[in-house]
């Protein structure tokens, strides 16, 4: 799974965004770390949507731009997020028993 999809399914978790939300949900998790660019942001949520792993929330606050599309998780990227967490944490564990894990050398 591609860092970026990973992020916005991350932004997505808990609560619906529009992209400009999930750009700032990215940044503010990560200490302004990491930034997606609207290209990539974009590109991956239209991926996304094609891919079901998001998908298009019917209504906006009534002082919201009409512009402005929200994305919220479906159950499929809610579990394609999981099985990412999981992967990454075995990956992680693997990492911990090399010599990466020690100040040394």
């Amino acid at each position: 799974m591609a860092p970026a999809v990973f992020q916005i399914l991350i932004a997505l978790a808990d609560q619906p965004l529009h992209g400009y939300g999930i750009m700032l949900n990215i940044a503010e998790r990560s200490d302004g770390k990491v930034k997606l660019s609207p290209g990539t942001l974009y590109g991956s949520i239209k991926q996304m949507l094609e891919d079901d792993l998001i998908e298009e929330v019917a209504g906006r606050q009534a002082d919201d731009d009409e512009r402005r599309r929200y994305y919220r998780l479906t159950r499929a990227g809610r579990e394609a997020a999981r099985q990412e967490m999981a992967r990454m944490s075995a990956l992680l564990n693997h990492a911990r028993l090399t010599s990466l894990r020690s100040t040394e050398g």
